[in-house]
């Protein structure tokens, strides 16, 4: 197969990431078909597609028109073969369950032919293990969006160990495509890169609040007006760079990163469970957080949505991504 031959996704699982995928691949030109297990589902995920594509029209890039084809180009079916039969490419956001995904990918390749790509949007397992009792484990890979996955364009591709290189190859051009950015893992590795990097920095986020350091609120407001806006520009590896003028990254390890880091890694976060207690401390200091919020901003979760939403794109079309 070649990247001209893919016309036709389906996207199995219809919740937040599913419905943004095929948003993104309807907005592509693609036709999808989602499946899920109720009929309910799929009229939630109508509407979620809906509501993702209104935002691109409010932004003037797409228009109405556009909108009501793309619509047009979804279809949805509670009956797995009838969902994967004529696919081109499977998009599978199930549960982040081994055995789940197992058993799903085990169902698809019984009415898929063996050339059909499969990739699995899973957040951070191992697409080796997830493919382990597949048919054509060469077909099988992981593909993570970053949520909401229409607008963002991080895919983080793993190779399981049977996993071809033709198929990496095609997945990556058919990500690009789609105005994705992807990225290949070297091997494989639980957690991906991204969540890894996110779950080491929120740890160290719940243990300064738990030590008293700070509150909720601020550490939000310390990633946001500090690391955040720089790391919306640009990587960690070149804002230390930037960082250590003329002599860049080696001046900036040098100089400043590790003797400063020497003192400062042994006082960080080591442990592996989040504390028990964090949860409803949390919630308050969120609840907290949010009423605190400039209007403009969003004090609901429905209108603090909507304010990411705008500012994902601008920042996407400040990265010629839109």
């Amino acid at each position: 197969m070649e990247l001209k031959d893919i016309k036709k996704v389906a996207c199995i699982g219809s919740g937040l990431i599913g419905s943004g995928w095929a948003t993104s691949f309807l907005m592509n030109g693609y036709d999808v078909i989602l499946y899920d297990i109720k009929d309910e589902l799929l009229e939630l995920s109508k509407k979620r597609i809906i509501n993702n594509l209104s935002i691109f029209i409010d932004k003037n890039i797409i228009t109405n028109a556009d909108a009501e084809e793309m619509v047009a180009h979804a279809h949805y079916t509670t009956d797995l073969e009838t969902a994967v039969r004529d696919a081109h490419f499977i998009q599978e956001s199930g549960p982040e369950n081994y055995g789940i995904k197992q058993s799903v990918l085990k169902d698809i390749e019984k009415f898929t032919d063996e050339s059909t790509i499969i990739a699995s949007s899973t957040s951070g397992l191992l697409i080796t293990e997830i493919a382990k009792y597949a048919e054509h484990p060469e077909r099988c890979l992981g593909a993570h969006p970053y949520n909401p996955p229409h607008l963002i364009p991080l895919v983080e591709m793993s190779k399981g160990e049977k996993t071809s290189q033709e198929v990496v190859e095609l997945a990556y051009s058919f990500y690009k495509k789609n105005g994705k950015e992807p990225i290949v893992l070297q091997k494989e590795a639980l957690g991906f890169i991204a969540n890894r990097l996110q779950a080491v920095l929120y740890r160290e986020i719940v243990d300064l609040v738990l030590k008293g350091v700070c509150s909720v609120e601020d550490a939000d407001k310390a990633c946001l007006f500090g690391p955040g806006l720089r790391y919306g520009i640009m990587g960690p590896n070149m804002i230390f760079h930037l960082g250590g003028g003329e002599k860049g990254i080696k001046g900036m390890m040098e100089n400043l990163a590790i003797p400063a880091f020497a003192l400062w890694l042994p006082d960080v976060a080591k442990w592996e469970k989040i504390p028990p207690e964090w949860p409803d401390i949390a919630q308050k200091g969120i609840v907290e957080a949010m009423a605190n919020r400039d209007p403009y901003s969003g004090n609901t979760n429905e209108e603090i949505v909507k304010f990411r939403d705008d500012m994902l794109i601008s920042l996407l079309k400040l990265h010629n991504k839109l």
